[in-house]
């Protein structure tokens, strides 16, 4: 994933710290929800595309059995080097804000741009959404596209809201929202303005089933929640962790089947360069 660098120069540029084996091992449902923006991607044999944001490889991957030539681009070193050693692909470590032809070893002239670039739950972690656009801009062909899902308006909003009401009982500070969700309308003009035209736009309820049983929220908060907890010192927030738990437990956790499920609201697109 091309940050957390999270969900801003503020809260999210800065991030790059991932654990890609707990990344893999325990929140799995990430990529595998990713197959079917392939499908909407519908790579072709001989396409260049450039995967942004790719994490540790796995659409990256599927991509190119496909039979496209892709070239994977993470922020995150560690998600680079665990890519690198599971896949024989062309991984690129660089910030999807400020990277080039230059840095994915292509020309600085018009040869050999890419057909296509593909997103996957990356997007988000990203405040400065025109910097990446331009980024995009820069390595794409005149009538490619631009293929992606990220987090739409609402995604997580039950559990943002817990979080919230948590530390304001306990008395912390409010949580620093991390994460750019926009409106389909919204992230349509961002695009509009950088040269795109929206073909397709939509946005989505799609509760999401975590993984690790009993502990799925805590560990989801653990992986892609911890900056909501920015004003808790790291031995409280077991505590209000378990006090999140208790808000949400009869909205999110089904018991008979020792699950917790994430209020996830996706946001896809295809726009295509004009």
């Amino acid at each position: 994933m091309t940050a957390p660098s999270d969900e801003s120069g503020s809260a999210n540029a800065d991030r790059d710290d991932w654990d890609s084996e707990t990344y893999d091992g325990s929140h799995s449902f990430v990529y595998e929800y990713g197959a079917d923006v392939v499908d909407l991607l519908d790579p072709e044999p001989g396409e260049r595309i450039l995967d942004l944001g790719c994490g540790t490889g796995h659409l990256t991957d599927r991509i190119a059995d496909a039979g496209a030539d892709v070239v994977g681009v993470d922020q995150s070193e560690e998600m680079i080097e665990t890519a690198r050693e599971t896949y024989e692909h062309r991984f690129v470590q660089a910030d999807a804000r400020d990277f080039g032809r230059a840095d994915l070893g292509i020309d600085a002239g018009p040869a050999d741009p890419f057909d296509a670039v593909f997103s996957n739950a990356a997007l988000h972690w990203i405040d400065d959404q025109d910097a990446v656009l331009d980024s995009v801009v820069d390595v794409l062909a005149p009538g490619g596209r631009f293929v992606a899902e990220l987090g739409g308006h609402g995604n997580v909003s039950a559990i943002v809201a817990a979080v919230a009401a948590e530390l304001e009982e306990r008395g912390y500070e409010p949580p620093i929202d991390p994460w750019y969700f926009p409106t389909v309308g919204e992230h349509a003009t961002t695009l509009e303005a950088h040269g795109f035209e929206v073909r397709y736009a939509r946005l989505f309820d799609r509760p999401t089933e975590l993984d690790e049983g009993d502990d799925g929220l805590a560990a989801w908060l653990g992986m892609f929640g911890d900056r909501l907890f920015g004003s808790v010192p790291e031995a409280e927030r077991p505590d209000v962790v378990a006090g999140v738990e208790d808000r949400l437990r009869d909205e999110l956790y089904d018991a008979d089947a020792n699950a917790w499920t994430a209020d996830y609201r996706r946001l896809r697109f295809v726009a295509v360069l004009e």
